[in-house]
């Protein structure tokens, strides 16, 4: 089954705001469209380039944005980022799979999903629970033959995230209870939330590496730099996210808060700059922004189209050096007026 591009409701390209730091460039986004949707909840993007195709993942469910059984984790692949074809979908039996994010490791393209226990309903907020989670992952050597959903050992009572590889071994980020307490739980109650940083030998198996963030675990995005070095982005809750450095084995680490809070953060290399993206908090509602990391300090350059139930970006760089970014957002309405929640996709090509 393919997809056609289909044109947002508003059409246009723009260039970003004036950037704060004068040798910054600016970004032309263009070619905007929205990608996917299907009358589901569609959500949680990301995007990697992989045997000369594009290859974009999302979270796909009935029943809305919370945790249900209901929910499947989808991949589209183009040969060209404009028209999608449906390779597969999976779904994990009494779990809500979500956060899917892709790696590249050991020839073959991985597909990870934090997933939550959920029974067979919707699981109430009040009984949300870190300690019942497990992360579960498919993959492929070839893009058209697919593993069954296997569960990662290693990985129960964490909330797995972004990975990332270096060096002949894997790594993903798992945030976790302080002592796996028993003692708090629900989506409000007041608890220790670590990241820890987790390693495997075949993407499959993992264990312990070190703590990333003692107290102010969340989601947290990778980046290994060709000396070994490691830089991260961190969300912190409601808190400012945080930049992360680390030089190899990467146990003492120096962090930085930015001045945003960054939900679903997203910390990929294009050209020679650094490019952060996420949501950000603004008084018209959360929006997804894309910066350039400058030093330790984030510039600014452009919020997508989106608004209310939104972020989670990934990005690929293009051969003629431009780039593609997906999103998520609920910004438009179906012909009933009716919000929907769609998967998006623009190009972005730096102005000098």
């Amino acid at each position: 089954m393919r997809f056609s591009v289909f044109l947002c409701l508003l059409v246009f390209s723009f260039v970003s705001l004036p950037v704060e730091a004068a040798d910054t460039p600016e970004v032309k986004v263009e070619n905007l469209r929205r990608a996917y949707h299907n009358g589901e909840h569609n959500a949680f993007t990301d995007l990697v380039r992989w045997k000369g195709k594009f290859w974009l993942t999302f979270r796909s469910c009935p029943d809305g944005h919370m945790v249900f059984p209901t929910s499947s984790i989808r991949v589209l692949v183009s040969d060209d980022a404009q028209e999608w074809e449906e390779v597969h979908r999976f779904s994990v039996k009494r779990r809500d799979t979500r956060d899917p994010h892709f790696l590249v490791f050991d020839d073959k393209l991985f597909l990870y999903t934090g997933t939550w226990w959920s029974g067979d309903g919707e699981l109430p907020r009040e009984d949300y629970n870190i300690n019942q989670h497990l992360g579960y992952a498919v993959f492929t050597e070839d893009g058209k033959s697919w593993s069954e959903p296997q569960q990662l050992e290693g990985t129960y009572a964490h909330y797995i995230w972004r990975a990332a590889a270096h060096d002949g071994k894997a790594y993903l980020c798992g945030r976790r209870k302080l002592n796996y307490s028993e003692q708090e739980g629900g989506a409000g109650a007041p608890k220790v939330v670590q990241s820890a940083m987790l390693e495997s030998d075949d993407g499959l198996i993992w264990k312990f590496h070190s703590l990333f963030q003692e107290d102010r675990g969340d989601e947290t995005a990778f980046l290994f730099e060709e000396d070994g070095s490691l830089l991260a982005v961190s969300r912190s809750g409601g808190q400012p996210a945080q930049l992360v450095r680390a030089e190899k084995p990467w146990l003492e680490k120096t962090r930085k808060d930015f001045p945003d809070y960054i939900g679903g953060p997203l910390l990929a290399k294009w050209g020679e700059r650094y490019l952060v993206g996420g949501r950000r908090n603004t008084e018209d509602g959360p929006k997804t922004a894309l910066y350039w990391l400058e030093g330790d300090d984030l510039v600014k350059f452009t919020e997508l189209p989106s608004g209310g139930d939104n972020s989670y970006p990934g990005f690929v760089e293009l051969n003629d050096g431009r780039g593609l970014v997906s999103w998520y957002s609920s910004h438009e309405k179906n012909e009933a007026g009716e919000t929907i929640t769609a998967i998006y996709l623009a190009e972005l090509e730096i102005v000098e």
